[in-house]
């Protein structure tokens, strides 16, 4: 069967510096026409950087759900074209100040796509040199390190939920990188 639906008009809802939202008239694959909201995401990179038995993760305050998680680091890319790969060393290096010489591609998420086009690439970094963090004027985080034992019990007790970070541990774990 073909689920696609077909759009018949689009209007843009709000446009703000990280979010674009839409609404779509669409026709459904019976023919009958309903209405789609969604958010339109740049995409974005988030890294799994993994030294011997130890994991980075930075902590932080997460406005929307009023709380701070441990996740892995991660950014927007900052233009329409920008290389998953370079984004991906570039946030590396912001968040945790550290330069992977070793990067290995865990594909791709979609982290909500009943609402969002967001798109996560996940990398997992290995073989570190210590540089600097340059963190955004409006990011706060704190770096900590965990031995992958603890990190796992945390996702499993579910204290780490953070959906890209579980994805990327568990694509790196299944590919054979940790």
């Amino acid at each position: 069967m073909n689920f696609e639906e077909k759009q018949l008009e689009e209007e843009r809802i709000f446009s703000g510096v990280l979010l674009d939202v839409r609404k779509s008239l669409v026709e459904l694959p019976n023919g009958k026409q309903s209405t789609r909201e969604y958010v339109v995401h740049p995409g974005a990179v988030a890294i799994l950087p993994v030294e011997n038995e130890y994991v980075y993760l930075v902590e932080q305050y997460r406005f929307p759900i009023g709380k701070s998680l441990l996740e892995i680091p991660a950014g927007k890319f900052d233009e329409p074209g920008e290389e998953p790969l370079e984004c991906g060393k570039r946030e590396l290096e912001e968040e945790i100040g550290k330069r992977a010489n070793t990067w290995i591609y865990l594909g791709y998420i979609y982290t909500t796509p009943g609402f969002s086009n967001e798109i996560i690439h996940l990398y997992l970094a290995k073989d570190f040199e210590s540089t600097e963090m340059n963190l955004d004027e409006d990011e706060f985080l704190e770096v900590k390190k965990l031995k992958i034992e603890k990190f796992e019990n945390m996702i499993m007790k579910n204290e780490i939920t953070d959906a890209k970070t579980i994805a990327a541990y568990t694509r790196a774990k299944l590919l054979g990188g940790i």
